[in-house]
């Protein structure tokens, strides 16, 4: 099912864009226009399992005003995209060809893909089924196979409820399920993450940003439902388009065996430890841009 993109003002660096997944959803994506200069691919930026487009507010602004175009996407069941009927399509398979539709519907041919965690699954399952949309690709602490003990802790929060009732219980909720990845956030940190994670509705309720549902189809193939054989379409992207590992100097998710499996398979691929934060860096690290902006250099 098509649908014809709309577009809405924000007073803020991005306009909303909507357009329609395959099986009817709403879905919405904050849209950066390119700053001046050459016209060079746009960046498709991919959130992670719990989180929503707000993880990119640092750095896809500064990606548009280096002269890209910047499409930060809500995955279904996230943010301000509509929610699934059918749970079981909280799939990277699904999330894919939603991205795919997007590209389709706002005509967009080629992109590099920007993705954190899930996102970089989704990048890979989606360059295994359209490769020509992808001109490169920054894969954010995710690899082709993950570290156990990053997904049992990833697992323990993902789809719980949560009882809220102030921001200051929502930053304390975000320090407490984050802070082996971010040991030097300030209190002001803490709540400007809150901020991204959490929504207040018009009656005052504050809740999490995703809908529950997404756990069902991990609960339902188990542990290893997040993460499948990756491994060939790993090598399929690293292999064949110019890709940027990052990893977080303290992640559970992407150990540093993983990372060294993932150089020795693609020899070619660019590499940054950002030292002192764990799963996943939220990119605003200079470490980070500074990889980033130096790859990304090379990207026409």
């Amino acid at each position: 099912m098509g649908g014809r993109l709309l577009l809405k003002e924000f007073p803020v660096a991005f306009v909303e864009r909507r357009w329609t997944s395959p099986d009817g959803l709403n879905l919405f994506a904050r849209d950066y226009a390119p700053g001046p200069g050459v016209a060079r691919p746009p960046v498709i930026a991919i959130h992670g399992l719990t989180r929503n487009s707000a993880d990119f507010e640092a750095i896809a602004p500064l990606l548009a005003q280096s002269g890209r175009r910047v499409l930060a996407v809500d995955v279904r069941g996230r943010g301000l995209s509509d929610r699934a009927p059918d749970p079981m399509t909280y799939t990277p398979e699904v999330y894919a060809r939603d991205v795919l539709t997007l590209m389709d519907q706002a005509a967009i041919d080629r992109a590099v893909f920007l993705g954190t965690s899930m996102g970089g699954l989704i990048t890979m399952a989606l360059t295994a089924i359209r490769p020509k949309a992808v001109v490169a690709a920054i894969l954010n602490d995710i690899g082709p196979e993950v570290a156990t003990e990053g997904l049992a802790r990833i697992a323990s929060y993902s789809g719980q409820p949560v009882e809220i009732e102030t921001w200051a219980d929502a930053a304390a909720y975000a320090r407490r399920i984050n802070g082996v990845a971010f040991p030097h956030y300030s209190d002001t940190d803490w709540d400007g993450f809150a901020r991204r994670i959490f929504r207040q509705q018009p009656d005052g309720e504050i809740g999490l940003d995703y809908d529950p549902d997404i756990a069902v189809p991990i609960r339902a193939a188990g542990a290893k439902a997040l993460v499948p054989n990756l491994w060939p379409d790993f090598r399929r992207l690293a292999r064949k388009k110019p890709t940027l590992l990052v990893r977080g100097g303290n992640s559970d998710l992407l150990s540093a065996e993983i990372a060294d499996k993932m150089k020795k398979a693609a020899p070619s691929m660019a590499y940054v430890e950002v030292p002192g934060v764990g799963h996943a860096p939220m990119l605003d690290e200079p470490e980070a841009r500074a990889a980033i902006f130096e790859f990304l250099s090379e990207v026409q």
